[in-house]
């Protein structure tokens, strides 16, 4: 009988009876075969080891279609008339056919114990490939944030840089227009033209209508900072503030790990603050009305 002679085999083989019983009927009792393949698949099942109940109404199969009293339930034949059914078709093994077939089948294991460690490692070497790929590909995408930062950073400073610079010229011109309307507008000149001609203030200039702007002396600054993950936090100090309440705000406000020890630089100019810098206030360093920071790790 098909069923009886695998389950000998498993037996024979060392397999734990319940496992081999619970593979030959996984397995509709399709040969040794499949049910060693079933055993190393499920082996590491945690009911592995739990006592097999066949389903009720088990049809014992391993006769052909046209054997039809090879199909039977245990409920529709008495005890003794099925053992004498098994018994007249099954004809004992000797012991070495028992030998030769354990020894097939111990090579048979070996072999497909072989594959499925062979498949294990292959499963193995592309999962630790496609690891690598995705943090190549995570670190690309980490790399063009921060560019992407730099080049934000940089564009706001050169705007910045460009902003002062066309109001110094202006203030520049307004202070020269007004030095003129004074030298001109109060009296003879030792030339002829001006002795001639005395020169009148322009109507359309503002500076002619009083004193020159006084420069505006600014009471807070706006201070961004740049973690180190690429966020951003803002918020207002006090002009005389000294640049270590900066310091205090990133490391309860930012997410910079604890124990974690930072620097503060800027970038145009380029400038490390250091301990000595701590203690000077905003304005003395130069960062009224706003400024840029960067935090880095020392």
């Amino acid at each position: 009988m098909a069923e009886v002679t695998t389950l000998e085999s498993l037996l024979e083989m060392g397999f734990d009876r319940n496992r081999a019983e619970k593979a030959v009927a996984n397995t509709g009792n399709q040969g040794i075969e499949q049910a060693m393949d079933w055993l190393m698949e499920h082996e590491n099942d945690p009911d592995i080891d739990e006592p097999y109940v066949p389903p009720v109404g088990n049809v014992l199969e391993g006769a052909s279609d046209n054997e039809p009293s090879a199909q039977m339930t245990l409920g529709d034949t008495a005890e003794g008339e099925l053992l004498h059914w098994i018994e007249g078709i099954k004809r004992p093994m000797t012991e070495e056919e028992k030998r030769d077939q354990v020894k097939r089948l111990e090579e048979l294991m070996r072999v497909k114990q072989a594959e499925r460690r062979e498949r294990e490692r292959a499963e193995e070497v592309e999962k630790e490939k496609q690891r690598r790929r995705q943090g190549q590909e995570l670190q690309q995408i980490r790399q063009k944030l921060q560019d992407d930062d730099m080049k934000k950073l940089a564009e706001q400073r050169r705007r910045e840089k460009m902003e002062d610079k066309l109001a110094k010229g202006q203030r520049e011109i307004a202070r020269d227009r007004e030095e003129r309307a004074q030298k001109f507008g109060g009296g003879g000149s030792s030339t002829t033209a001006t002795s001639s001609q005395p020169a009148q203030p322009s109507p359309s200039s503002p500076t002619s209508q009083g004193p020159p702007p006084t420069k505006k002396e600014y009471d807070e600054s706006r201070i961004q900072v740049r973690l180190l993950d690429g966020s951003t936090i803002t918020t207002v100090f006090k002009a005389q503030e000294p640049l270590a309440a900066v310091r205090v705000y990133v490391q309860m406000n930012g997410n910079t790990p604890e124990g974690q020890d930072f620097t503060l630089l800027s970038l145009y100019p380029r400038h490390v603050y250091t301990e000595l810098d701590m203690e000077k206030p905003l304005k003395e360093l130069g960062l009224v009305p706003s400024a840029v920071l960067l935090v880095t790790k020392k």
